[in-house]
């Protein structure tokens, strides 16, 4: 009997149509049931030896909330017999009321050693199928009959980064490692190719139930950051020529963004989008015809990594009065001999077609924060001036040591990038670029802590805020953790303020500070959007399967 991999997966949605994303274990026909749901269907096609289908629904209503069944061959797939959580429901936006995105990031895969504390992500899940979803008694909660706390259930799961570790693994992955190659060949205790990285992500989705049960019955967006690819992944052109100059490496990077583009892009594209795209076309003609779309894929992997122009892994959608900018920060950047930036070319131009007015809140989430503590800022922005020459070619190359032995590659290390970017927000928040909206928000991950920072000036009439939540479950621990404490003090920025000025680094365009936090447990945040209100909150997983508030705010 044909079996599922990975999955259910309900991936993008709107408020008519839904995305179910599943790996099996052979080539099938995938058929999604449900009242209302009519005839949905998709065969799969073949990656390396691996089978995925992505099935299309629409004419759904906006808002509903439909029960659904997955049959492989005809034969009932999902949900699993004796399961104990409630049925995976499709969920469209639209329907009244406010619009909640839940989202986190870096989450390490549960192990038997349990090292990195309790999931939120499945403390999230437990709560969510405990009460998020049930009307007292047990019956399915109606549209109309919302949870107790207004924060219980998530319209969109938003995961912004290190979704798997591919440089940090379990003994799990170890051990399957071991049953295919020597560990101790490079890369030595890091994942290899394509296969190695289809292990990462069933021990990421797979198994805890929760988790499984979580990502089938809530609409969930991903990007990429680091640790997806590689700790420090394109943080410098050097980075880039030191990596490039390992034998093992070209089926690493093919093998992660390979990976990623089947295992979270696809889903994370609409239907119009993915029909479009001629990456997808290839790999399914390739797959039909000779049985495996892998050649194409690889070839499309190398060359988004070697070309970052080629390939956009950003998106934008509308839901309601309300925006989310999805902007790569890791694959697209711009590092050559000459140049270097956060964004190329091309895909800032698109950024900046995307941030406009007109819309109640923009959301803009980015794996790396853009409003960093200002000590950290400042370190960053001198940094980059010290590797760059500021200080002579001797003390450049002490700069990019430490570039890459601190991780000082975010926003504020790509200054030019910061600007440009600032420009377009302030323009945004003034109503320069049509209506202003309430509020910008910048949602963020990577740090292994969570806060909020609000810019104080330049004065616009949006609220301009910086919302990170980080970790998932990988929290900072001993030296670490007091070295970004005590980063975060505001008197710690003086001294790297002062370097960045001996550097000749122009001021910040925009001046900021901390309200909330940090927070250094693991975590997953909450926006509420209503109307022209917008908040937040940050739960951590106080057991297994319950979550404790760990912090709350008003945005605007």
């Amino acid at each position: 009997m044909t079996a599922l991999v990975l999955g259910p997966h309900l991936r993008h949605v709107s408020a008519h149509t839904a995305t179910i994303w599943v790996e099996t274990d052979r080539p099938c026909e995938v058929r999604v049931t449900g009242d209302g749901i009519g005839d949905a269907a998709s065969r799969t096609f073949t990656v390396h030896g691996h089978h995925y289908a992505i099935v299309e629904i629409d004419g759904l209503e906006a808002g509903a909330r439909v029960p659904y069944e997955v049959a492989l061959d005809g034969e009932r797939a999902w949900p699993e017999d004796g399961t104990r959580f409630p049925p995976s429901r499709i969920r469209t936006l639209g329907g009244d009321g406010p619009l909640r995105v839940s989202f986190g990031s870096c989450r390490r895969s549960p192990d038997k050693a349990n090292r990195h504390g309790h999931d939120a992500l499945a403390a999230f899940a437990h709560s969510l199928a405990g009460t998020g979803d049930r009307a007292p008694g047990g019956a399915p909660a109606d549209r109309g009959d919302p949870p107790e706390d207004a924060f219980e259930w998530p319209d969109v799961l938003l995961m912004v980064g290190d979704q798997v570790y591919a440089d940090e693994l379990s003994e799990e992955m170890r051990a399957f490692i071991r049953g295919r190659r020597d560990p101790d060949e490079p890369p030595a205790d890091e994942v290899a190719d394509y296969e190695e990285y289809t292990r990462l992500y069933e021990l990421a989705w797979r198994e805890d139930p929760a988790v499984r049960w979580l990502l089938s019955t809530v609409p969930t967006f991903t990007i990429f950051d680091d640790h997806d690819i590689r700790d420090d992944w394109n943080t410098s052109y050097t980075w880039r020529r030191q990596m490039w100059s390992q034998p093992w490496w070209r089926a690493r990077i093919t093998g992660g963004i390979g990976s990623y583009w089947i295992y979270q892009h696809l889903g994370n594209m609409s239907p119009a989008d993915r029909a479009a795209d001629p990456v997808y076309a290839a790999v399914r003609e390739a797959s039909e015809e000779s049985g495996d779309g892998a050649k194409v894929l690889d070839e499309f992997a190398e060359r988004a990594d070697k070309e970052p122009a080629s390939t956009r892994w950003s998106y934008a959608h509308d839901w309601g009065g309300t925006r989310l900018i999805v902007v790569d920060s890791r694959c697209s950047r711009l590092l050559t001999a000459d140049r270097r930036g956060m964004l190329d070319d091309e895909e800032f131009q698109w950024l900046d077609g995307q941030c406009q007015g007109g819309m109640d809140h923009l959301l803009i989430a980015s794996s790396l924060p853009y409003l960093l503590p200002r000590a950290i800022h400042h370190a960053e922005s001198w940094n980059e001036a010290m590797a760059e020459g500021a200080w002579g070619k001797r003390s450049a190359r002490l700069g990019e040591s430490i570039r890459q032995a601190a991780d000082l590659e975010h926003w504020a290390a790509f200054d030019a990038s910061f600007r440009e970017v600032a420009a377009d927000v302030v323009a945004v928040a003034r109503g320069e670029r049509g209506p202003a909206p309430a509020s910008v928000t910048f949602l963020s991950g990577d740090i292994h802590y969570s806060y909020l920072a609000r810019v104080t000036e330049p004065s616009t009439t949006s609220t301009v805020s910086q919302v990170v939540c980080s970790p998932l479950r990988n929290p900072l621990v001993g030296r670490f953790r007091l070295a970004n404490r005590v980063a975060t003090a505001r008197a710690t920025g003086a001294p790297f303020r002062l370097l960045a000025k001996l550097s000749k680094v122009a001021p910040p365009p925009l001046r900021w500070r901390m309200t909330e936090g940090p927070w250094f447990d693991n975590a997953i945040a909450t926006v509420e959007l209503w109307d022209r209100d917008c908040r937040v909150r940050w739960q951590t997983p106080g057991t297994p399967t319950s979550l404790t508030e760990m912090g709350r705010a008003t945005v605007c």
